[in-house]
């Protein structure tokens, strides 16, 4: 729906003008601004995905209620990128429901190439501020009846919103045993009650996102953030930490530094400053993070409720001390080393009586499939869940399928996957 315009409304008054002369006060065309006068300043708004974090939205706030009627698609164009949906809302966040109110949301696409702020390309990283250049291309209308008209201008985004990454705290824990420094991110639920008792969930990142920023563990992909969105929460509402390693901390040699004591140090230090209750504290890791994951179960068999772990390996020649754990493995066919790694381990948990279940899974299902491979797999009774995902269905179109590629998109699907989210948190130490 279009906006009529001062100037339409005036050409119509020329044609029928003893129709105009008759019209009343309330009924005159209303006073119209231009968005120089109106608008404030524009937000971008980035989410995470499974490949990384993305700029999805403008956010432009005026200093008026907006009618959501009045707004189309063709009102917004955004610099080098491609507007799939405009609508109204009275905070400056996207929305499932449209409403009047003083900030227009800009959707934008997010298979742009100028969509990723924080994505891995091969063995690169790739960082793009989340920064925006927005212009108000067609009329909207304020709900007291102004007309906002466009002013050609390009408004450049000010600030940031980042979904769930931004509902994390940062901080750094000084582990008096090993004397190291350890910075994490840590996400309390919004409503947390010390009267409560809470579970925590543990995410270790690979070590492609190894460095200083204590944030890169948040963005690269759905790994840490899951476990805090909306979704999660309403259904499991829950600790989550993720703790960025400034250096390697895990060799393929299969041996740990000591920050694999600090990560359990910080753990047991976060349960005095909150309510987390002991026996339910989860693990999970991809890639070398799930390696230091297998680590920490192999030195403290007893500490986790349960695990799951991602396109990882181990020597199974030193996995029998967790044999008696529940662990959820998740691997590629086409990721040589992690698949015949993990064809070794579970073999070995076998020997020293833990009962696997196994299955091969492809990387194409949705979500429908997933969940019945999912219900399959544990109405097997085992401790030990082995997916491997077929070779040939993980790898994105277009791309080569070669073992890293198998490898890193192994976690693209591993933590979409909800009810192994669910098994998880099923999971209790007695």
């Amino acid at each position: 729906m279009k906006k009529i315009t001062t100037a339409l409304a005036a050409a119509g008054c020329a044609a029928v003008l003893s129709g105009c002369q008759m019209m009343s006060a309330q009924t005159k065309p209303a006073a119209t601004i231009t968005t120089a006068d109106s608008v404030k300043d524009v937000t971008a708004v980035t989410e995470v995905f499974s490949d990384g974090q993305k700029i999805t939205a403008a956010v432009v706030h005026y200093d008026q209620a907006i009618s959501n009627e009045s707004l189309d698609t063709e009102d917004f164009a955004v610099a080098g990128r491609t507007v799939t949906k405009v609508y109204g809302n009275d905070a400056p966040v996207t929305a499932s429901d449209a409403k009047d109110g003083k900030f227009v949301v800009v959707e934008l696409s997010k298979n742009d190439e100028d969509a990723v702020a924080f994505g891995v390309e091969g063995r690169d990283i790739i960082r793009r501020r989340p920064e925006l250049k927005v212009t108000q291309t067609g009329d909207v209308a304020g709900t007291t009846g102004q007309t906002i008209i466009p002013d050609g201008k390009e408004r450049e985004s000010k600030e940031a919103v980042n979904l769930v990454v931004d509902d994390f705290k940062q901080a750094q824990f000084a582990d008096p045993q090993t004397g190291i420094s350890l910075n994490y991110n840590l996400f309390v639920p919004k409503n947390y009650d010390p009267k409560k008792s809470y579970p925590l969930v543990l995410f270790l990142h690979d070590a492609r996102v190894t460095g200083k920023d204590v944030k890169n563990t948040l963005k690269q992909g759905l790994g840490a953030v899951v476990w805090a969105g909306p979704e999660s929460q309403a259904k499991h509402e829950a600790f989550v930490l993720a703790p960025q390693f400034g250096y390697k901390i895990i060799n393929d040699k299969f041996q740990a530094t000591k920050d694999l004591d600090t990560v359990v140090n910080l753990i047991k230090h976060l349960q005095t400053q909150y309510s987390i209750d002991p026996s339910r504290l989860y693990a999970t890791g991809q890639s070398s993070g799930g390696m230091m994951e297998m680590a920490m179960n192999i030195k403290y068999p007893d500490f986790f409720a349960a695990s799951y772990i991602v396109a990882a390996q181990w020597d199974a020649a030193k996995v029998a001390p967790m044999a008696k754990s529940k662990m959820w493995i998740m691997v590629a066919e086409g990721d040589e080393k992690a698949y015949s790694g993990m064809n070794a381990v579970t073999a070995a948990l076998e020997k020293n009586g833990a009962k696997v279940a196994r299955n091969m899974w492809s990387g194409l299902a949705n979500a429908a499939e997933l969940d019945a491979e999912v219900k399959a797999m544990r109405s097997q009774n085992a401790n030990i869940h082995y997916t491997v995902l077929q070779k040939g269905t993980v790898v994105p179109a277009g791309q080569t399928d070669n073992t890293h590629a198998n490898h890193v998109h192994t976690w693209r699907i591993a933590y979409t996957v909800e009810g192994i989210r669910d098994w998880l948190f099923e999971q209790r130490k007695p």
